[in-house]
């Protein structure tokens, strides 16, 4: 029995393998509320996020993004639709919906 422990503890579960230091860093704001869009935690959180994401749309599909152009969360939408979007619809319809930041 505690055999069959000892091992279980050893065993990394294959959920970590593909997880990267950023996303790492990005887990510790999961379930955090923010005062507001100025909040310097959320600043972090949304930072992190936008590299975080940059990097997954560039490794998905091939797209080079600035992190500094669009928000997180805009990231995150212009992933979504790049899942959605035919092969044969070019990107720069996706990307002119969001309101880029200087």
């Amino acid at each position: 029995m505690l055999t069959i422990f000892l091992l279980s503890c050893m065993v990394v579960p294959p959920v970590f393998a593909k997880t990267t230091p950023l996303e790492f860093q990005l887990l510790e704001y999961a379930g955090k509320s923010y005062a507001g869009t100025q909040d310097p935690s959320y600043l972090k959180y949304d930072s992190i996020l936008r590299e975080v994401m940059v990097k997954r749309i560039q490794k998905q599909f091939g797209i080079s993004l600035d992190p500094k152009i669009y928000s997180g969360f805009d990231l995150l939408e212009i992933e979504a639709l790049l899942k959605c979007k035919k092969s044969e619809e070019p990107i720069d319809i996706f990307l002119r919906i969001f309101p880029k930041r200087p």
